[in-house]
């Protein structure tokens, strides 16, 4: 039952994605096994017989060599062409499942709170999205189309030895799948342990090793150099230790093949000698059944490697099926009535284990145009009810209606990419002049202009290359290029200097027109842009003054200024 529920959302998404194109690599790889015995038997026949027919003139004069030599260079050429195809369809199958796993777990990690989750580990989605992903092309390409082949094989063998006895086609097709499935799950039982030790080992091996390169001048200060390096040293220890295991065991499953060959060789060679002495075989047809035999083991081989790993493919199974199923049915935020831009009504949030609410019994409305800012102190749930309405983060209690909002930070997310690349994250259908159009309006145009490669300017790590400003300027562009009628910033000047965050809210006041505003904010000049207040204190907002109101420019003054 658990591996029916782990591997559950995995195989839907195999079924529904790619059904079509899967079954065919499945089929071309049970041709390529078909044809491959098939050449091998029917050449054995054609050798033996040819050999045989040689012996007197009479007989050599009357053997047809075209009909089988027409069928070997057929059999040939069919097993190169399936074989082709099957690595060129299984493979195309399997990036693009793989593909379609990626989104459906981004999908699925875009739920309410699940960035928060992240914020605590931000190796592990990476983790997941790489190796957890590439772990199941194995249940694919390693066990089951090696197992449809095998299968087919055996069937085919046991068929072609029953029309010689019906006895010697079941003991072998019965001895080549007993066995050839039977070592596979022996193995698989005895790898899964180590199989996921490995897992293990390696992500812990990798983010250690992450932390000593990365925090290197922190780990010296703190006098943590020599620890960080013996813990990466104990992880390799320990993938050392898993991997020995595992290997012993692949060995092992070899070795138990190439006895299951040599018995499958040995029954099948008395069976046909008992056969041929009795008259009902000739000695071409005994080849052809000892080949066919030997032939019909090779494929179940293939299952070894996708056994060992199997423990590990059911490891990252059972780790993204919570995302993969969150991610069937996307969290949406109901639309508000009439005009109006944000309505919560008696929302109550509380973060997971936490004793009292961030939020409780918290109403808001926001009308189409309004333009609000949160202030209070640290704690209160200022940037808790930005993301609320963001609907990054779910109510336990309450309903939250807003309308399509584009949400803007403090931290300036920018990556290792082209000024282009990093732009289009907002808008991917933007062109070149919607591109420049946005730069121009958050003042970065002209700078940017002087670069010599202009849009496809490389950017560093973190935005490495920009200053400050520049940075800040480009995340606003970015922010431009999203058409939504809610804008929710989250202290968007901190940081700037004086002049620099003056041009940015003067700039943000322009393309402000139309659109509602929630600002988060404890400086004088970013509420300044604002109709109303929200003052906040822990769970709860106390005032919500207008401006024109007494208490607007008493709040307004006792916020720092510029």
């Amino acid at each position: 039952m658990t591996i029916r529920r782990d591997l559950g959302p995995v195989l839907a998404l195999f079924a529904g994605e790619r059904r079509g194109l899967m079954a065919g690599g499945a089929a071309l790889a049970a041709a390529t096994v078909l044809a491959g015995v098939g050449l091998l038997g029917l050449s054995g026949w054609f050798i033996t017989a040819t050999a045989i027919a040689g012996a007197s003139t009479a007989t050599a004069l009357a053997f047809d060599v075209f009909a089988p030599s027409a069928g070997i260079r057929f059999l040939a050429l069919a097993r190169t062409g399936a074989r082709y195809g099957e690595r060129l369809v299984t493979h195309d199958a399997t990036l693009r499942i793989l593909a379609a796993l990626r989104e459906r777990l981004f999908r699925g990690w875009t739920e309410p709170q699940a960035a928060r989750a992240l914020l605590v580990r931000p190796a592990k989605l990476l983790f997941r999205l790489t190796a957890d992903i590439d772990a199941l092309d194995s249940l694919y390409l390693r066990l089951m189309v090696p197992a449809a082949a095998a299968l087919a094989a055996a069937l085919v063998a046991g068929v072609a030895l029953g029309l010689m006895h019906a006895g010697l086609g079941l003991a072998l097709a019965g001895w080549l799948v007993l066995v050839g499935f039977g070592l596979p799950l022996l193995a698989a039982r005895r790898a899964g342990p180590w199989s996921r030790r490995r897992a293990h080992a390696v992500e812990a091996l990798r983010s250690r090793s992450i932390d000593l390169v990365a925090g290197q001048t922190e780990l010296v200060m703190a006098g943590r150099l020599g620890a960080q390096r013996a813990a990466v040293e104990a992880a390799d220890r320990r993938l050392a230790v898993a991997e020995d295991h595992l290997n012993r065991i692949e060995t092992g499953v070899a070795a138990g093949f190439a006895v299951a060959t040599a018995v499958a060789l040995a029954g099948t060679l008395v069976g046909v000698a008992l056969l041929a002495e009795a008259g009902l075989i000739g000695a071409p047809v005994a080849a052809l059944g000892l080949l066919i035999a030997l032939g019909s083991v090779e494929p179940f081989a293939g299952l070894r490697r996708g056994a060992v790993e199997l423990g590990r493919t059911l490891l990252a199974a059972r780790r993204l099926s919570p995302r993969l199923r969150a991610a069937a049915e996307p969290a949406r935020l109901l639309a508000p009535d009439g005009a109006g831009a944000v309505r919560l009504t008696d929302v109550s949030v509380r973060h997971a284990g936490a004793a009292t609410p961030l939020l409780q019994s918290l109403s808001l409305t926001l009308a189409g145009g309004e333009r609000v800012a949160v202030i209070g102190p640290s704690g209160a749930g200022k940037s808790t009810l930005l993301g609320l309405i963001a609907g990054e983060i779910a109510p336990e209690a309450g309903e939250v209606r807003a309308i399509a909002s584009t949400r803007l930070t403090q931290r300036t997310e920018l990556f290792n990419d082209s000024l282009r690349e990093n732009l289009g994250l907002a808008n991917p259908a933007a062109d070149d002049r919607q591109l420049w159009d946005a730069l121009d309006a958050a003042g970065l145009g002209p700078a940017m202009r002087t670069s010599a490669r202009g849009l496809d300017t490389r950017l560093g790590e973190g935005g490495l290359g920009l200053s400050g400003g520049q940075a800040r300027r480009l995340v606003l562009a970015r922010l431009m290029l999203r058409d939504e009628p809610l804008w929710l910033l989250d202290e968007p000047t901190e940081g700037l200097d004086r002049e620099t965050a003056r041009d940015v809210l003067d700039r943000l006041a322009e393309r402000l027109a139309g659109r509602s505003l929630v600002v988060v904010t404890h400086l004088r000049r970013e509420a300044a842009l604002t109709d109303r207040l929200l003052i906040m204190e822990p769970g709860r907002i106390v005032a919500r003054p207008r401006r024109g109101e007494p208490g607007f420019d008493t709040a307004l003054a006792g916020l720092r200024p510029d």
